[in-house]
């Protein structure tokens, strides 16, 4: 992830809403074809959950790269930070999703 520590917002925050996951148990692609992931992260312009960049498929990048939807959360438990894919920077983080 980027190199910027000051953790302030962007200009695509303005356009998040509430999402539901679209899968609380895992990757919903990974869990598809019955691949393994590292950890999860959410789109929060429609609530896909896919797996990280240190997993095998990529999903959650992938996603960006078909929807260009612009930020992802930690979908980790405990975990708020999100992450702006158009920016490339880190957002102040938010309420854990779980």
């Amino acid at each position: 992830m980027g190199a910027d520590h000051d953790r302030a917002g962007c200009e695509h925050e303005a356009s998040l809403g509430d999402v539901t996951p679209t899968s609380p148990d895992g990757c919903t692609q990974c869990l598809a074809i019955g691949d393994p992931w590292v950890n999860l992260r959410i789109c929060l312009t429609c609530g896909q959950v896919g797996c990280c960049d240190g997993s095998k498929n990529r999903h959650a990048t992938a996603h960006h790269h078909a929807t260009g939807h612009p930020i992802i959360q930690s979908f980790q438990p405990g975990e708020g930070w999100r992450w702006c894919y158009v920016d490339e920077r880190m957002l102040p983080d938010a309420v854990p999703f779980r």
